[in-house]
Formats: structure tokens, sequence, C-alpha cells
């Protein structure tokens, strides 16, 4: 499972750090940070959570990728 991660779409809700904090973390300023590589894989375990962060993100920042979109 991968994700898309739109960085300039992101207004800092934090949403998506409450539902996946081993996978998304806000700095200090309210930025975005995504504490695994992303354009690997979802760390194995963590594939719930990064669903959760997807469906709770306020302004659709994040998305599922299909296979055909992951390459």
């Amino acid at each position: 499972m991968k994700l898309s991660v739109e960085f300039g779409r992101c207004e800092g809700h934090g949403l998506c750090e409450e539902a996946a904090p081993e996978l998304f973390r806000l700095d200090d300023e309210g930025d975005l940070l995504v504490l695994y590589d992303p354009s690997a894989e979802i760390p194995s375990g963590q594939e719930p959570a990064a669903e959760r962060a997807v469906r709770v993100c306020p302004v659709g920042a994040l998305w599922r990728l299909d296979h055909s979109q992951a390459g």
C-alpha cells in the first residue's frame, strides 16, 4: 500500500497525526512531516492506521494509490 501526500493542500489540522502517529507528525509550525519513506510502501502493520489517516483528512491531502498509480 502506498499513499500520496499533497503537502500544498495540507492545512495542519493534525487528524492524520492522531490517526497514524507512527506515519505522520506536525512540526511546531504545523507543517506535515512524513515519518516513513513516502516513495515506499507503508510499513508493515501500519496499513490500518494509514487508511484511517486518509479517511479523516478534511482537505484530501492524503489518498491511497492503487497499484497502477503506485509505480
